[in-house]
């Protein structure tokens, strides 16, 4: 490709794993996960989610992967450049697109839920959970839902905090910040573990994490499963593909986000040994789910704690780490495409673009309070819109579109390239489920999906 040689490298060995993995954990490992494993089988569904990274995850993020650093551009360019390659349809372009529009929706509305952490890393810090109860937690959370300006205020904060490490560029900005941010967010997640095994119910929160119930597993759990394996590695939003157009020609791409998968799989489950094992340890506080469990009653569990303002603010300061990480994602492809096709410097790129997701973001802030009662289709309020429009229409279309045009359309030659496995018989198992297996699930999270929305 005539553009890799003027395409930043990530400079060090391992970035993009530390990159992707920053991407992939986010806000649904630290609440999400934990919770739909309790109350979806336990093991069963940990062995169940583990298959669907398999058949759906790893190998549809290689193919992101791959389009990425065969491009050696951002998404749109990237795929353009393929697909001229391969001279297939400039039909196929539209893959490049659907994630850089899929992931500037995402950044709008994330900046807004990931400043909910901003708000309580401070509240934590100066002792504001000291000897509350569930009534007040409630009452918190939910005033905070209510309040424009401050919702706007840590909205503002968070995407001016993701603007800062981009504009910097993607060895002295991103290459920096994903090698400080996650090694850190790993200690304060190993810091919490241990606290947790030491004043926490460690047996209940394994038994609530990993028993095996076969019984419990349903039709609902299967669709979690593949839904949630999909989503977690950040497949179809341009992020990866970003980040791989930054990887070195001499990395194997297959066993770069396998590494990837595990890590996400580990923080994951370290997470909810850090949740649960202190919630059961805490009397007349059950495990609640979503928002729930991360706004309303961990702050209960935290102001009961004899050291529980330190705990809690080094908790929060985790999720927020774990957010800022995967902003940080979502507004790269953009920037680039800008900085790319348009010769726009990046910090001008970066001011655009936050203003923008900052505009649209202000639907998000709105439905939480004054539009709660807006319905745009179906019932949802913009913000709902939103994630329907993202999560179950846009991220699976773009992914079912790269693994079939990977896997049926572009030419086997560059794909052995830039696979660069050591083995041929693990190309021919990853080229065979990405054909075979991995569009057929993508469709049915897709349908199931949709089924859940509109006939549910």
């Amino acid at each position: 490709m005539k553009r890799a040689q003027q395409h930043a490298i990530w400079g060090r060995r391992g970035t993009f794993i530390l990159a992707a993995t920053g991407s992939a954990v986010g806000l649904g490992n630290i609440w999400k996960f934990p919770y739909i494993v309790g109350e979806n089988g336990g093991g069963a569904f940990v062995l169940m989610y583990l298959l669907c990274i398999c058949l759906i995850g790893l190998p549809v993020m290689a193919a992101e992967v791959l389009l990425g650093r065969r491009g050696r551009a951002n998404p749109i360019m990237a795929v353009g450049e393929v697909v001229r390659e391969s001279r297939s349809s400039k039909a196929w372009g539209l893959i490049g697109w659907a994630g850089v529009v899929a992931g500037f929706i995402i950044l709008s509305y994330y900046s807004v839920i990931a400043g909910w952490t901003l708000e309580y890393v401070t509240t934590a810090a100066r002792g504001g959970f000291a000897g509350i109860d569930g009534h007040t937690a409630s009452a918190t959370f939910n005033a905070l839902l209510g309040d424009v300006s401050k919702l706007v205020r840590w909205q503002t904060a968070f995407l001016c905090m993701t603007a800062l490490i981009i504009m910097f560029g993607v060895t002295r900005g991103l290459e920096t910040a994903v090698r400080i941010l996650m090694p850190l967010l790993f200690v304060l997640l190993v810091l919490l573990l241990l606290y947790s095994a030491y004043a926490g119910d460690f047996l209940a929160g394994l038994r609530f994490l990993f028993s095996f119930r076969i019984s419990d597993l349903s039709l609902e759990g299967l669709s979690l499963a593949l839904g949630h394996a999909f989503f977690t590695l950040s497949l179809g939003m341009g992020a990866i593909m970003a980040y791989g157009s930054y990887m070195p020609h001499n990395t194997s791409i297959l066993k770069t986000v396998i590494t990837v998968g595990c890590l996400d799989t580990l923080v994951a489950l370290m997470a909810g040994m850090v949740i649960f094992p202190i919630v059961f340890a805490t009397p007349g506080v059950e495990p609640g789910g979503g928002p729930g469990l991360l706004f309303e009653t961990l702050p209960i569990v935290f102001g009961g704690m004899p050291v529980g303002t330190i705990v809690g603010a080094v908790f929060f300061l985790l999720i927020t780490l774990a957010a800022w990480s995967s902003n940080i994602s979502l507004l790269e492809p953009i920037v680039a495409y800008l900085t790319e096709n348009f010769r726009f410097h990046r910090l001008s790129a970066s001011l655009l673009i936050i203003f923008l997701a900052w505009l649209l973001g202000l639907t998000t802030v709105y439905s939480l309070n004054h539009w709660q009662g807006m319905n745009m289709v179906a019932g949802m309020t913009p913000f709902d819109f939103s994630q329907f429009l993202t999560e179950q229409v846009l991220l699976p279309l773009g992914a079912l579109a790269m693994a079939v045009y990977v896997g049926w359309f572009m030419k086997k030659a560059p794909l052995r390239r830039e696979m660069k496995l050591d083995a041929t018989h693990w190309f021919g198992r990853w080229y065979t489920i990405l054909r075979y297996v991995s569009p057929v699930l993508i469709l049915v999270v897709f349908l199931l999906g949709l089924f859940d929305k509109f006939a549910g």
